[in-house]
């Protein structure tokens, strides 16, 4: 039941014209400077899907080349590449 819940929230929020992603899926990012140090691979990210807001941040799954899994990350946290 929460699988069907999650999918039409996500859908509701993907479908908002209010909500407005800095990046698209398939762009190509760095971590932001300016963000909290986290143990992450240095180097470019890829976009794999634009989540909904959290707490009045939009974020993001991410994926390195040079890691074997995908991250979730906060808009500010993320600059183009």
């Amino acid at each position: 039941m929460d699988d069907i819940n999650t999918g039409t929230i996500m859908r509701e929020i993907h479908e908002n014209p209010t909500v407005n992603h800095r990046f698209g899926i398939g762009d190509m990012v760095r971590l932001s400077r300016t963000g909290p140090l986290r143990n992450a691979a240095p180097g470019l990210y890829q976009i794999v899907a634009q989540l909904p807001e959290r707490e009045g941040e939009l974020q993001y799954r991410v994926k390195s080349e040079r890691e074997p899994y995908q991250r979730i990350m906060k808009e500010d946290e993320l600059e183009p590449a």
